[in-house]
């Protein structure tokens, strides 16, 4: 290893732009969190296909800024929701996580949320174990498996206030994924790149077939590559018809 590689990589801290974009910035001990997972992230891409994304504001823009904008309108914490939460937590599920995006930034910026990763990659998800730690992330937990197979675990199905899916596949797909394991009125985010009319008629046909509703859709730019990004946000309404999430495979093979 030369001492150019050597040396650490210094993620930006970017106040202004969190502020500006977020109305919200990280405290120190965040910014310190986020600086160890770009570091881990990195040293773990030696032995794991993590990402490509590697370069100190690409990844501070597609992995951390693009995480926490999917949950920007829970980014500041609700004083009368503490006490809540203390008695019943606020439960987070990051589907196909992956090396840990959105559900790691998320869990380091609202550390009084209990957030599971779930990945169906047995050594992505011994990463992430590392990575937890190394972190304090005691809010934080793992679990191997597909969406499919949690989906229809009485433990997991509807346990969840908060569902988020970031690149996994398409949209009617993303849902049929995660509505089942939300509670009633739980919101799932879809994190898209472009997106256009005709998939948003053809998700709120499947949405309801999955008891819930399209509540809104945001479009957005990226600070710095100035990427067309979008969150599609998802309301539970009423239960989940049992027959959903289809078995193993059928979902991406049969879009509703």
């Amino acid at each position: 290893m030369t001492e150019v590689e050597n040396q650490e990589l210094v993620l930006p801290e970017h106040l202004d732009i969190w502020q500006q974009t977020m109305s919200w910035q990280p405290l120190p001990q965040q910014q310190a969190s986020y600086q160890r997972l770009y570091t881990e992230i990195l040293q773990g891409n030696r032995q794991l296909n993590l990402t490509r994304i590697t370069e100190p504001n690409e990844f501070w823009e597609k992995h951390l800024w693009d995480s926490l904008r999917g949950i920007k309108c829970w980014l500041v914490a609700d004083p009368g929701a503490e006490a809540l939460f203390q008695e019943n937590p606020f439960k987070v599920l990051d589907i196909g996580t992956g090396a840990g995006f959105p559900g790691i930034p998320v869990a380091v910026a609202r550390p009084d949320w209990h957030v599971t990763l779930l990945d169906s990659t047995r050594k992505k998800i011994a990463f992430l174990d590392a990575v937890i730690a190394t972190l304090g992330l005691t809010q934080v937990q793992t679990r191997v498996g597909r969406a499919e197979e949690v989906g229809q675990m009485a433990h997991h199905r509807a346990g969840y206030d908060l569902v988020l899916i970031r690149a996994v596949a398409n949209a009617s797909v993303c849902a049929e994924y995660a509505m089942p394991l939300l509670k009633l009125n739980g919101t799932a985010v879809l994190y898209r790149g472009q997106w256009l009319e005709t998939e948003t008629q053809a998700l709120t046909a499947a949405v309801q077939q999955l008891g819930g509703k399209i509540d809104r859709i945001e479009s957005f730019v990226t600070p710095f590559s100035q990427s067309i990004r979008h969150c599609i946000y998802l309301q539970k309404l009423k239960p989940t018809p049992a027959a959903f999430p289809r078995p193993t495979g059928v979902p991406t093979q049969k879009p509703l």
